[in-house]
Formats: structure tokens, C-alpha cells, sequence
């Protein structure tokens, strides 16, 4: 037999199992048995001890009625009166004698004895036990327990009347060995009378134990004052063991030195009930064993033999061998498995096409996912090459997608992939094209064939889709879309260029917001020369190598000029003149138009207080980007620069585009309101090229707006840009705020935007933006032209003028 085959361990299994179950059950029954004895003992001393106080209750009722009766007897209580003490002595006699009393007694009211039957010398001694007659007084009788030449005693006191108390009448039956056997036949427990002596060890004073367990009862006692043993008796009857005996302790009422009736059962003897129970386990279970062994292995043989069968047919399936199924000749669990194994057989290659669905697809929207769209664009990327015929590739992302997922939920924004999808799958018409989801809300569209041109058609498809709101659980969601076009192999033969790519026009197309854009070698932020300006750019600002230049903005009405806006220049040291366009944009995707900002406003801050304390009354504007409105210390950066620098609040005027506000109305209009509560004046740059909302304006705490420069220049020319911008001035007017138009580059813009009554004017007709010290020039010549009279910050009256 092999020890390590499955039949031997089922075997083993089988017999161990068993063994540990009956062992637990005997083991279980046998505590139970024992907790039942131990039970069973605690009931026995528990009512024994009721039997044991009615039986001495009972005695003392007898005791009490033979005094009684003594009492009563008018010759006896004449004989006391008349202080006759043969005829007391004699009287008490007799009665003893009648009700077998081993102790009759009469006791005087001064508390010595008058007559005593047993002892007669005792007479005119004091009575032991005062105790008694004390409870007697108070209840008419009593009865105690008390000690006579070192032997127990139940005593009782009744008065003698004539017809008051001249006399007590005391009898007592002995407490011996034949007592306490008297008990025992009667209870079926064994009674043992305990007294101590001045507090000494306990001793037997009668018992109806054998012998050789009255020491270990001692032992078991010791010396343990009375009163704790009485009140441990619940406990000990519960719990503790002498030997082979449970024990409950009484204490009884005695005068003197105290007694103790301790009750005790034979746990053995209690056990005997249950010894042919305990028996019948032990054999039950031996013959357990001998079945189970058998048993086991028969069945362990049964078991084994199929299992070798479908070992086969593992081996089989391993192999890649799927025609041969296995015979479920078993109607049991065996059988079952055995159909099991056929339908994996059946289902291994049904499944092996779902792993390859799962791994190529999309789970949200079902469409193809990124690694299936590469294997695809990489296998047209070589076919076209070889045929030599066109292939597009397009990367398109959502617009405002965030901002749907952080107002309406995930749960929102994933129905909404899935409807995009739906409309981006249904525009596409050839079974050729794929469309594909890469993650997040970044969609792929691979045209095997088409060339640019046929791209933009297929792009322009795609967004006019996209244009119809779509309509997700009752909430009507406006999506937009930035798509950017790479063809193969004018913008490359591989494929993770083309993708990069076609990622760089994808937000060239978004930050123009013209839909779609084809790739530009120029607008490849990850060119190496654009890594290098970033890099650069950092160690300009660390290193103080830009520069602010200042362009005024000439009020129409008094040709005064009280405002700059300031405007951040870059003279690279090695490329020189970097144009605020070619790394603002790049710094606004890092994230690190934060730092930049931060660096033009100390500066500008900065120069508007040196121009304050020169006298020269200027408020300088100052250009905040979408990033640095959703960081909340925002308004907390310009406190402290304001208060670094000591200038008043009013001095200075941020200004902030509508598509900046537009990303997260809501934060943003929460930032503006924190820097308008400081006193600083707002701005909304580019008006009118946006799309901002009338009743977002309503809300804003602006106090100025400024006209694009796009519609400022063709003024002139198109009487559309002409209606936009009378419409922008009559709307800021009618909402109380001041409007700049930017952009003036001729003296016909120039007067015409003075008959539209705009307020302010900027551009390169009035000035080019300057340095500090050339517009300090510019400055003075130009109120000397026009007849303008400096305001010196000296004679202002007023720089704390609140916001309209």
C-alpha cells in the first residue's frame, strides 16, 4: 500500500476523521456526565439542607412543647415559687425522662441555674448561655445550638409564669454520631457537626462519615472563620470538592463557640448512574473505527478510479487534445465533474475569443481600446506603405468633460462616452474605419484610406455629430470636441510618432477652438527646442531675466492716462526676443504660468508703488491665467504683495479672459469675488471671442470690459465687427462698468470709438508697450501734446474709490 496515494489518504482521512469525531463526543459526553453528577450533587445538598433545617427545626419544636408542658404544671410552678428544690429537681427529671431530653435545666431570672437534672452540683452556678434566655425574653422561646463538656447540644428556653416570669425551663437533646446518621438515612447525605474553640482548628464534634475521610474534611476546612464559610457555602457547593465529595457548609445559631453542620454528597456514588453510559461510548466507538477503516476504503477506491480517469483526460486537454470528451458513466458528484470537464473542453475555445474581446475592447462603450487600435493603425501603417496609398489618423478629445464629471457625476460622465461613441461609430460608414476609445474621454478614428483632405470631411462629420445635445438621464449635456488630423507618411511611417502626433494637433485644435487642426510641425510642444525653452523658462523667472513692459490706456474723454496694462517680455540671452505668444501658451499646459504669474505681479506691484511714491498716478493691470483662478491662495498672493509693497488696493486691476472663467464658472467667480472683497479692480479680457454666459456676467463682481483687439481693427471696415463693438459698449455702459477697446492702431478706430463713447482706448496707435522708464517719457510728452494735467498722487483726494 502507498502511503502518498490518494486511496491511503482518503483511508486515513476517513479513520482519523471518525476517531477525532467520536473521541470529541466522548470526551463532550463524559464533561457533560460529570457536569450532571457534579449538578445532580449540588440539587442533593441543597435539599438536604432544607431537610437538615426541618428536621432540627422539628426537634426543637418537640423540645419546646416538652417545656412547655413543664412550665404549665401548676405543682411545678408552685414548687418554684415556693423555691421547693428537691420537688424542681424531681419534676425536671421526670419530664426529661418522658421525652427522653439528655439536658433539663431551670434557670433563674438573676441568670444562675436553679436546678440542673444531669448535674445537680451546678446548682447557684451562672448559666452558659445567656444568649439564650435573651431570645427567649424577646420571643417568649428560643433554641440554639450550644457546647456542654464539649459536646453539642440542641437546647431550648421557655418561661416559667406565676403569673409573672419567675423562671426559666431549659432542655436539650445531645448532637451526636447517631444524630448525624439519623440525617444521613434521612437525606442520603453525609452530616458532620464541626465546633472550634476560641477560635482554634475546627473539630468533629459528630459525624456519619467513615473514618478515613473526616482528616481531609479538616483539611479541607482549616481554620476559616465561621462566617466566611457559611457565606462561601453557595460557591463551594457549586465548585469546590473534598476528595470524592461535594460540601455545603451551615452555620448554625449557637451562644459560645460556634458550630458548623457541613453536608457532603460522594461525587463517586453519583457517578455510578452514568458508568454503564460511559461504557457504551467506548464500545460504540471502537466499532466506529472498525467500520470506518473499511468503509474508507471502498470508498476511497470508488473515488480514486474515476479521478484516474479524468487524470487522463487532464493530460489530454493540456495537450491541446479537445476531441476525445470523457464518459460521466456516474450519476454522482464524480459524474457531475466529469460533464464539467466537457463543457470546458466545449467552452475553452469560445472562451479563449471572449479573453481576446476583453482584451481588445473597450469595457464602457465597446468600442476598440488602445491596444487594439494600435495593432490595427500599426497594420495599416503597413499596408499603405506597401501599396503606397494614403492613411489618416485622428485623435479627438472632449471638451469641458471634466467640468461635466465634477458637476454631474462619473455615473453622468460615462453615459455620456457611451453616447459619444454610439455617434462617432454611426458617422463612420465604412466597415474599414475605427473608431476607438484610448481612455478617459479620449477617443482614436483610423481611416485606412483617406488622405488630409477627405480627413477634414470625415473630422467636420464627426463634430457636426456631436453638435445635437445630448440628452443623458433627463440632463441635457452640451459636448464639444477638439480633433487634431495626422496623415501617413507626411507626418510620419511609425506608429507611436503618429499618435504623438496627432495628440500635438489635437491641442493645437483646442487651444484655437477651431474644432480640428492637422499637425503643424510648429505646434509640437514636444519638440526638443520647445523641452529647452521650458527648462529655460524656469531658470528666467528663478534668475530674474524677464522683464515687464507697461502699455497705457488713454481715457477718450480727457486724453488722460491712469492705467497700464503690464505685459511680461522675454530677451533670451542666447535666441533673444522670445514673443510672449511662443512660451505663455506652454506654460499655462506645465502648469508653471502659476510661477510666472506670481513673478509679474510682485513686479508689477511692485513698479506701481515706485511710480506712487515718485507722484506719478498710475494703476496697473495685471494678466491672470485659467490655472491661477482655480487655486484658492490666489487672493491671498495679492494681499501680500499689496501690503509688501504699501499700496492701496485700487491701484491695481486684474484681468482675466472669458474662456478662463468659463473652465469652472463657479470657482472662478468665487476667486474673483475673494479678490474684489480686497478692493482690487476686474477685468474681462478678449470679450466677445468666448462664450460666456449673459448671467454668468450678472454675477461676476467685474468692473470693466475690454473689447478684443479682432473686432477693434476691422471696425473701420466691417460693420459687423462695427455692431459688436457699439453693442459691448452700450451693454457695459447699461451694466455700469468701464470699456476698453484694445487693438487701436489708427486715428479712424481712434475717433470712431470716441463717437461710440467708449471709455478707454489701448494700442499701438496710442503707444507700444514700454519699459518702465521709456513710459515714464512717454508719459509726460504725451499730456504736454495734449494739453493734460498732471495728477500727481500728492494732490489726489481720493485713491479709495469702490468698484462700480
Amino acid at each position: 500500500m502507498r502511503i502518498h496515494s490518494l486511496r491511503t489518504r482518503i483511508s486515513l482521512v476517513f479513520v482519523l476523521l471518525l476517531l477525532v469525531v467520536q473521541v470529541t463526543a466522548f470526551v463532550a459526553i463524559n464533561t457533560v456526565i460529570a457536569s450532571n453528577a457534579r449538578r445532580n450533587v449540588d440539587d442533593q445538598l441543597a435539599v438536604g439542607e432544607r431537610v437538615f433545617q426541618q428536621v432540627l427545626h422539628s426537634n426543637g419544636e418537640k423540645l419546646t412543647q416538652a417545656a412547655g408542658v413543664v412550665a404549665a404544671d401548676f405543682g411545678f410552678r408552685a414548687a418554684v415559687a415556693t423555691h421547693d428544690q428537691k420537688t424542681v429537681a424531681s419534676a425536671l427529671q421526670n419530664h426529661g425522662d418522658r421525652v427522653n431530653a439528655d439536658v433539663v435545666m431551670l434557670v433563674g431570672l438573676n441568670g444562675k441555674l436553679i436546678a440542673d437534672s444531669h448535674h445537680p452540683g451546678r446548682a447557684g452556678e451562672t448559666f452558659a448561655f445567656p444568649a439564650l434566655i435573651r431570645m427567649a425574653e424577646l420571643k417568649g422561646d428560643a433554641s440554639i445550638v450550644g457546647i456542654i463538656n464539649d459536646r453539642p447540644y440542641l437546647l431550648v428556653a421557655v418561661p416559667v409564669k406565676a403569673p409573672l416570669v419567675v423562671a426559666w425551663v431549659t432542655m436539650g437533646f445531645a448532637i451526636d454520631n447517631a444524630l448525624a446518621q439519623e440525617m444521613r438515612n434521612l437525606s442520603g447525605l453525609d452530616v458532620s457537626f464541626l465546633g472550634s474553640a476560641n477560635g482554634a482548628r475546627w473539630s468533629i464534634l459528630a459525624t456519619s462519615l467513615p473514618p478515613a475521610v473526616r482528616e481531609p474534611l479538616l483539611d479541607t476546612i482549616g481554620s476559616t472563620p465561621a462566617a466566611q464559610l457559611h457565606a462561601a457555602a453557595p460557591r463551594l457547593a457549586k465548585g469546590a470538592r473534598d476528595g470524592d465529595y461535594g460540601m455545603r457548609v451551615v452555620k448554625l445559631a449557637s451562644d459560645g463557640e460556634p458550630v458548623l453542620v457541613v453536608l457532603q454528597r460522594s461525587l463517586k456514588e453519583s457517578m455510578e448512574p452514568f458508568r454503564r453510559l460511559q461504557t457504551t461510548l467506548i464500545v460504540l466507538t471502537l466499532i466506529g473505527v472498525i467500520v470506518s477503516i473499511v468503509g474508507s476504503w471502498f470508498t476511497a477506491r470508488s473515488v480514486t478510479r474515476p479521478i484516474r480517469a479524468l487524470t487522463d483526460f487532464s493530460r489530454r486537454i493540456g495537450q491541446g487534445d479537445y476531441t476525445q470528451p470523457i464518459e460521466a458513466s456516474h450519476d454522482d458528484e464524480v459524474g457531475e465533474l466529469a460533464t464539467a470537464f466537457n463543457q470546458m473542453r466545449e467552452g475553452i475555445a469560445e472562451r479563449e475569443g471572449r479573453i481576446m474581446d476583453l482584451a481588445y475592447l473597450d469595457r464602457l462603450t465597446g468600442l476598440p481600446n488602445r491596444a487594439l487600435f494600435n495593432d490595427r493603425l500599426q497594420q495599416a501603417i503597413s499596408v499603405a506603405l506597401r501599396l503606397g496609398h494614403p492613411l489618416s489618423a485622428m485623435m479627438m478629445d472632449l471638451d469641458r468633460f471634466k467640468y461635466v464629471n465634477d458637476t454631474l457625476g462619473h455615473h453622468i460622465g460615462d453615459l455620456l462616452l457611451c453616447e459619444v461613441g454610439k455617434r462617432l461609430r454611426a458617422t463612420l460608414q465604412r466597415s474599414s474605419d475605427t473608431v476607438a476609445r484610448l481612455g478617459g474621454d479620449e477617443f482614436a478614428i483610423l481611416l485606412p484610406t483617406d488622405d488630409v483632405f477627405a480627413a477634414k470631411i470625415v473630422a467636420s462629420r464627426l463634430l457636426r455629430a456631436l453638435e445635437e445635445p445630448i440628452i443623458v438621464e433627463g440632463q441635457v449635456v452640451d459636448v464639444g470636441a477638439s480633433i487634431g488630423i495626422v496623415t501617413c507618411p507626411e507626418n510620419g511611417s511609425d506608429m507611436h510618432v503618429l499618435l504623438r502626433r496627432a495628440d500635438v494637433a489635437m491641442y493645437a485644435a483646442k487651444r484655437a477652438n477651431s474644432g480640428y487642426a492637422v499637425y503643424n510641425e510648429r505646434d509640437d510642444q514636444h519638440s526638443a527646442e520647445r523641452l529647452s525653452l521650458m527648462s529655460e523658462l524656469r531658470q528666467a523667472v528663478e534668475r530674474d531675466e524677464l522683464t515687464l513692459y507697461y502699455q497705457p490706456k488713454v481715457d477718450l474723454v480727457t486724453h488722460a492716462v491712469k492705467y497700464v496694462e503690464a505685459l511680461v517680455r522675454w530677451d533670451h540671452p542666447v535666441r533673444g526676443f522670445i514673443p510672449p505668444d511662443d512660451f505663455i501658451p506652454f506654460a499655462e499646459q506645465t502648469g508653471y504660468i502659476k510661477a510666472v504669474s506670481r513673478w509679474v505681479a510682485n513686479k508689477a506691484i511692485s513698479q506701481c508703488a515706485t511710480w506712487r511714491a515718485m507722484g506719478i498716478d498710475l494703476k496697473v493691470s495685471i494678466n491672470v491665467s485659467a490655472r491661477d483662478l482655480m487655486h484658492a491662495e490666489l487672493p491671498e498672493t495679492f494681499d501680500r504683495l499689496l501690503r509688501k509693497y504699501a499700496l492701496p488696493a485700487n491701484c491695481v486691476w486684474v484681468e482675466i479672459t472669458e474662456s478662463a472663467i468659463m473652465d469652472d464658472p463657479n470657482h472662478a467667480i468665487e476667486t474673483l469675488d475673494a479678490l474684489h472683497r480686497l478692493g482690487i479692480r476686474l477685468s474681462i479680457d478678449d470679450f466677445g471671442t468666448g462664450y460666456s454666459s449673459l448671467s454668468y456676467l450678472k454675477r461676476m463682481p467685474v468692473d470693466e470690459l475690454k473689447i478684443d483687439k479682432s473686432f477693434v481693427m476691422g471696425m473701420a471696415d466691417d460693420r459687423d465687427d462695427e455692431t459688436i463693438v457699439r453693442s459691448t459698449i452700450d451693454l457695459g455702459h447699461n451694466m455700469g462698468l468701464k470699456v476698453v477697446a484694445e487693438g487701436v492702431e489708427t486715428e479712424a478706430v481712434l475717433d470712431h470709438l470716441k463717437t461710440l463713447r467708449c471709455d478707454l482706448a489701448q494700442g499701438y496707435h496710442v503707444s507700444r508697450p514700454l519699459p518702465p522708464e521709456k513710459l515714464e517719457v512717454w508719459l509726460t510728452q504725451w499730456h504736454e501734446e495734449n494739453n493734460v494735467e498732471t495728477e500727481t498722487t500728492a494732490g489726489l483726494t481720493d485713491l479709495s474709490e469702490e468698484p462700480t
